[in-house]
């Protein structure tokens, strides 16, 4: 049984994402206690909503510590959405510290003529780590799910694993190092792409349970 332990912190639905993993031959397990997190295959950081109120939310339930813990212990981690900006330092979008994993703030897009904000809808990937396991079968162009008014902006670009281009502005579509994956779009709206890379998660979760159990 490979058990993925989905973040509960009353911040988006969290069950279009435990489908997603469970199709993916995954045990999925929504929760906020932080043993249950440790004890977990692979942890999943999901999320819809504003970023201050996420990230007090976490605090309110002692969750920073913990997921840096997690990401530094080498376990699967994977960020959705609001849980991909969640690992950065800081949002346009409010005053709160975010988790601070990852170096860099999250943007708010510039308006221009003829794009919509929020960037909402399907829209194609650029893949910048074509060999990350995490794109195993997916190819550029691919089309995914997108519903967000902000984006990261990594302050070393090394981590961005595809882009997005919305208008004249080309931004981080998902990062990937080492153990740590996290997608701006929706994996599990994504139709097969999506489903794919959600396949390709827990594959490598899967691996990493074989290689510590021999």
């Amino acid at each position: 049984m490979t058990l993925i332990a989905v973040i509960d912190y009353d911040m988006g639905n969290l069950h279009s994402a435990c489908k997603g993993l469970a199709n993916s031959g995954a045990t999925p397990h929504i929760t906020d206690v932080v043993a249950e997190l440790e004890q977990a295959d692979a942890v999943v950081l999901p999320g819809d909503g504003a970023f201050d109120p996420a990230m007090q939310h976490l605090r309110s339930r002692d969750l920073v510590q913990p997921i840096k813990d997690i990401i530094a212990s080498g376990k699967p981690f994977l960020g959705i959405c609001l849980g991909l900006q969640l690992l950065f330092e800081a949002s346009e979008e409010g005053r709160e510290a975010g988790l601070g994993i990852l170096p860099g703030h999250i943007r708010r897009f510039q308006p221009e003529p003829g794009i919509t904000i929020p960037h909402m809808g399907w829209n194609q990937l650029t893949l910048t780590q074509p060999d990350a396991p995490i794109w195993q079968g997916i190819e550029n162009g691919d089309w995914v799910y997108f519903v967000h008014s902000f984006y990261a902006d990594p302050a070393d670009p090394a981590v961005v694993a595809a882009t997005v281009t919305h208008g004249s502005q080309t931004v981080t579509a998902a990062i990937a190092r080492d153990n740590l994956m996290a997608m701006q779009y929706h994996p599990e709206k994504s139709a097969p792409a999506g489903l794919k890379m959600l396949d390709n998660f827990v594959a490598m979760v899967k691996a990493q349970e074989l290689a510590v159990s021999r």
